[in-house]
């Protein structure tokens, strides 16, 4: 293993002494959200936290939010000074000031999944930066996570301490449902688990786990010969050989135009 690097966050129980200037960001983007005909809730460092207690320093407010509802909330953004733009049209807009910014999800970024009202139904109220707010549920920030498997970032660690915290509680049918034809990767994320935490495998139900363990026999007996690569869905760049040299598919790109909530990338440009 290499040596650590300092630029990292690492993680604690103690919440990070945040520079006056990522507060005011982060504040005054909840404030120009929470007014009136903008729903959504918060994600990220500051959802992680709220269901494991573990923090780590960011130097951004990740918001999750319906591509529907995205144009008002980019147009109270500009309103308090932040310039806006989108960064995907699959999935992500930035509000930034200075060296701090927001992030707006409206998806998962492989285009797998989008974000809905179910989403912003099934938070939990709690105050972040003493802001009454709606907080991403443990199962949505779960699925929201176990795509994130990059050379550059991986959020199986995030993944794991939310199992751990949260699996005698996590509301499992949901999460199945979500994760719908990519249980591979739960599953992977459960292995994860049971290797980090051996002596606490039980706080996934049995039956999940025979569920899972029971497809993935009949899947590795059983394999689909006409099923289609997905390496793209988990990195498109790390995987780029097999499209472009191997001639595999791509389905990544064929998610995104498919996509059924593309934002719209009219006004909302850098400085804008």
């Amino acid at each position: 293993m290499g040596s650590e690097d300092a630029e990292l966050p690492v993680t604690s129980s103690t919440e990070p002494d945040w520079p006056p200037e990522a507060r005011s960001c982060y504040e005054d983007a909840l404030h120009a959200l929470l007014e009136p005909r903008v729903s959504f809730v918060v994600g990220g460092a500051f959802a992680v936290h709220t269901h494991t207690g573990i923090w780590r320093t960011t130097k951004d407010l990740d918001l999750l939010i319906t591509a529907a509802d995205l144009p008002v909330a980019l147009d109270r953004l500009k309103a308090r000074g932040f310039a806006t733009h989108i960064e995907d049209p699959v999935w992500l807009a930035k509000a930034r000031r200075g060296e701090y910014f927001v992030d707006l999800i409206t998806g998962i970024g492989n285009a797998s999944l989008a974000v809905d009202a179910t989403w912003i139904e099934r938070s939990i109220p709690r105050l972040v930066l003493g802001l009454p707010c709606k907080v991403l549920g443990v199962e949505e920030l779960i699925v929201s996570k176990i795509f994130v498997a990059y050379r550059e970032r991986f959020d199986g660690a995030d993944v794991v301490h939310l199992i751990r915290a949260r699996g005698k509680t996590i509301d499992w049918p949901r999460l199945l449902q979500l994760v719908g034809s990519h249980w591979e990767l739960l599953f992977w994320s459960l292995a994860l688990f049971a290797y980090v935490y051996p002596a606490h495998i039980d706080d996934v139900p049995g039956n999940i786990w025979d569920d899972l363990t029971v497809r993935f026999l009949h899947h590795i007996k059983n394999p689909a010969r006409d099923a289609p690569f997905r390496g793209t869905l988990v990195d498109p760049r790390m995987f780029a050989i097999d499209v472009h040299e191997w001639g595999e598919r791509n389905l990544y790109q064929e998610n995104c135009a498919q996509h059924p909530a593309i934002i719209a990338n009219n006004s909302h440009r850098s400085g804008e």
